[in-house]
C-alpha cells in the first residue's frame, strides 16, 4: 500500500469520527494549519539559501499576472 493509499485511509477513518459542524470546522482548520506551516518552512528554506530575498519578494508583487485579453494577443 502507498503511502498516498495510507494518508486516504487516516483521513477517511478521521472523518468518520465528525459528528458537529464545530468538528468539521476544527478538522479543516487542522488541515490550514498543517499546509500553511509546511509552505511556511518550504518559504523559510528558500530565504534561508538565498534563493528569494525581500527584492523577489517586491518584484512578486508589481507583477502584473492577467491573461491578455484575446483581442488584444491577435493585435498588431
Amino acid at each position: 500500500m502507498s503511502y498516498m493509499q495510507m494518508a486516504q485511509l487516516d483521513v477517511l477513518n478521521l472523518l468518520k469520527g465528525i459528528k458537529t459542524d464545530a468538528e468539521y470546522a476544527d478538522f479543516r482548520n487542522m488541515l490550514a494549519r498543517y499546509f500553511a506551516d509546511k509552505a511556511q518552512k518550504e518559504i523559510d528554506a528558500l530565504w534561508d539559501n538565498g534563493t528569494i530575498n525581500e527584492q523577489t519578494i517586491e518584484a512578486w508583487g508589481n507583477e502584473r499576472m492577467r491573461t491578455p485579453y484575446r483581442y488584444a494577443v491577435h493585435r498588431s
